[in-house]
């Protein structure tokens, strides 16, 4: 049996009970958890009562080091491979490089957003900018007032409403937003790309044995947008694949988690 972990939102369920069907085509016994979130998760991947996790990047580093490495990707969105953090502004400015942020209003993701929160302030403080000393303002989503939009959406939006000159989201918010239709009215440009990372992983101990070990991957391989059970799972992840997992792409977030002590 193949006990899948994952923290409890629609798009998880769904996920979950496409992947069964996928599995149990594949000749695998699947069985899924929902948890309330990572934490949860994350202490039951250690504890050993599952066998897979689908983890987010923080999530992946926390489960690496309370294992001391034991443990395996063994699938990836193609979407969580050169995951990108952009620096965006109004379409007609003038910010064309990190330094034309000086004495600017820059709008942040959520504190807990490794793209558009974390990584983007030290991106910002990588390149030169003391986000305290050299910006007018710099905010969190958290930091400004409610609103209905996720956290990189409200970045964008206050950018067309022009109350932040520059701010911070993910190419894949770009993307996906693209696709809706919805992003051409935000009228914004990208003027800062960072180098690629990896996000999101489906996580297993290193103690599984490699033929089980094949044949989960292959499972995961399988998922085909063709097929009924294929399609809900790569709506329901909004990834056009799913891949084999890689090692590579952390060393970055892993050492800006290690000093912000969020791992």
């Amino acid at each position: 049996m193949i006990r899948l972990g994952a923290t409890a939102t629609e798009s998880h369920m769904d996920l979950c009970r496409e992947l069964e069907k996928i599995f149990q085509r594949q000749g695998l016994d699947f069985d899924w958890v929902l948890y309330s979130g990572y934490g949860a998760m994350e202490d039951a991947f250690v504890r050993k009562e599952i066998d897979l996790a689908w983890n987010g990047p923080l999530s992946y580093l926390r489960t690496k080091r309370a294992l001391n490495n034991a443990c395996l990707n063994l699938a990836m969105r193609d979407v969580d491979i050169d995951f990108t953090t952009h620096f965006i502004t109004q379409a007609d400015s003038d910010i064309t490089t990190v330094e034309d942020l000086h004495r600017k209003r820059f709008a942040l993701g959520s504190r807990n957003s490794v793209q558009a929160g974390l990584l983007a302030y030290k991106y910002l403080k990588q390149s030169g900018i003391d986000p305290l000393l050299d910006l007018a303002a710099c905010t969190y989503h958290e930091d400004r007032p409610a609103t209905n939009l996720s956290d990189e959406q409200d970045v964008i939006e206050q950018i067309r409403q022009c109350d932040y000159y520059a701010g911070a989201v993910s190419k894949r918010t770009l993307e996906i937003l693209e696709k809706q239709g919805t992003l051409a009215e935000a009228r914004i440009q990208v003027f800062w790309s960072s180098p690629g990372y990896s996000h999101c992983c489906f996580t297993a101990h290193r103690g599984l044995d490699a033929e089980t070990a094949g044949e989960v991957t292959d499972a995961f391989l399988s998922v085909d947008p063709g097929d009924a059970p294929g399609k809900a799972v790569l709506e329901a992840e909004d990834c056009h694949a799913l891949v084999p997992g890689i090692n590579e792409g952390w060393e970055f977030l892993e050492q800006v988690a290690e000093q912000e002590e969020l791992i």
